[in-house]
């Protein structure tokens, strides 16, 4: 069965084979049964101190099997652990060698470790040329199973079965959702910062399997993924004034969204899928309005001699929040999604910009300018909350994860160098490196692929 969004966690779950589309997500993946659910895990997931949890390497189903075996144990261990939740231990201190997945694993020898979980699986190539990758997720105090699945897929993407199972642990020992099945579009730039190339790339979550969209003949801005399907809308100029594009990430095909008089900026997508939401510059200020993507029709939303800009639906999309500076100088405002009275939600020292409504509905992101830096922050809806989460020279752009605990930015230090991605989680702690082929800005993530 075939949709619009892509493979559907719900169809894992029950069972059914799910056909996926080309480009990179061709693969038939099924699962093929799930233990029952023992002895539940759950942990706070404020509370910091990382979960120990031992991932041993997947058991090779033949002698060909052991490289992606190893791959798809190494994908959980690397996601667990850059999640900054888990505590994956040194495999030096393994208790025992896991040879033989149908056997549980040896409780008294691995409870002095005092682990939270322990994670064993198996790969096997099918004699249909299909890869079988099954696993099991064990409670070491109550000797159950906790989960466990078995998935079938093309060989090639033995990456995403971890990822998927990498969610499924996360979400079983921390009682939230996952993001490791999930990818980003960003800006890659490359070439000497008077002559930057900027296109158009996709990747994972975690770097791995980075795809350009673009050639780089134009430059490209704020690429935004739909909440809905597997698009992505973005500014391109090029000749003229800059247009909003629609690209549909599974055949290929882009469409112009609207050549608009005058400059346009921020398109992002409503929660359904069916509107692009965007800033129109019309003189010396710009109004935000929202299009129809079925009719093409376009309606103004604010009316104001400031610039409003950037704005971007709560999950529900009864809401927006944008940036504007009918103040007097850019700070973050909500307003009912249909237009009428903005409340102002920022009162904190200097500039606020490029707000995004996390998927959870707690938060609201935004980039803040004061002091020498700029500073990606957090603030509760109605204006309560503020945390600051990492300041730096030159920090901007949040985005969330589909889950909405960790935020993905960009950071340029000026000078020759170019602009690096970064995660961070909500909390402020764990900020990392995100690894890109070349400079990198501007990410966006997408809603889980499954």
């Amino acid at each position: 069965m075939r949709s619009r969004h892509g493979l559907s966690r719900r169809r894992f779950i029950a069972g059914a084979g799910v056909a996926a589309a080309s480009l990179g997500w061709s693969a038939a993946l099924a699962q093929q049964g799930q233990q029952p659910q023992q002895g539940r895990l759950r942990i706070d997931p404020n509370d910091f101190k990382p979960i120990p949890i031992a991932i041993p390497p997947f058991v090779p189903g033949g002698p060909a099997d052991a490289d992606v075996a190893n791959g798809i144990s190494q994908v959980i261990n690397n996601n667990l652990k850059r999640s900054g939740l888990f505590a994956p231990i040194d495999p030096a201190a393994f208790a025992e060698r896991i040879t033989n997945f149908d056997v549980p694993p040896q409780f008294v020898s691995w409870r002095p470790l005092n682990l939270q979980g322990l994670v064993t699986g198996r790969a096997t190539r099918q004699p249909d040329g299909r890869l079988k990758a099954e696993f099991r997720l064990w409670n070491i105090d109550s000797q159950q199973q906790v989960t466990g699945a078995q998935y079938v897929t093309a060989p090639e993407y033995w990456r995403r079965i971890g990822h998927i199972i990498s969610d499924q642990i996360y979400a079983q020992m921390t009682g939230e959702k996952g993001y490791f099945d999930s990818r980003v579009v960003f800006v890659d730039e490359s070439g000497p910062s008077e002559r930057r190339v900027k296109r158009l790339a996709l990747m994972d979550q975690d770097g791995a399997n980075v795809r350009y969209l673009t050639r780089g003949a134009d430059l490209v801005l704020t690429p935004r993924f739909s909440p809905s399907s597997q698009e992505i809308t973005y500014m391109e100029f090029g000749q003229g004034d800059p247009k909003v594009y629609l690209f549909n990430i599974e055949n290929g095909q882009r469409e112009i969204v609207g050549n608009f008089p005058g400059m346009s900026f921020s398109p992002r997508f409503s929660p359904d899928g069916q509107r692009i939401i965007m800033s129109l510059q019309q003189g010396g200020n710009s109004n935000l309005f929202v299009m129809d993507l079925r009719s093409r029709t376009t309606t103004r939303l604010t009316d104001t001699p400031a610039i409003d800009t950037s704005p971007c639906y709560s999950p529900d999309g009864s809401q927006l929040c944008f940036e504007s500076d009918r103040g007097g100088k850019p700070q973050i405002y909500v307003m009912p999604a249909g237009g009428g009275q903005a409340q102002r939600i920022s009162f904190g020292d200097g500039t606020y910009s490029t707000p995004v409504w996390s998927p959870r509905g707690d938060y609201i992101a935004f980039t803040k300018q004061g002091g020498g830096q700029f500073s990606i922050g957090v603030i509760k809806p109605d204006g309560s909350g503020e945390r600051i989460l990492t300041a730096g020279f030159h920090n901007e752009g949040p985005t969330f994860a589909p889950n909405g605990r960790v935020l993905m930015f960009f950071r340029d230090p000026g000078g020759n160098a170019g602009p690096s991605l970064y995660s961070i989680d909500i909390s402020g702690r764990n900020e990392l490196k995100v690894p890109t082929p070349g400079y990198a800005s501007d990410p966006a993530w997408s809603p889980l692929l499954s």
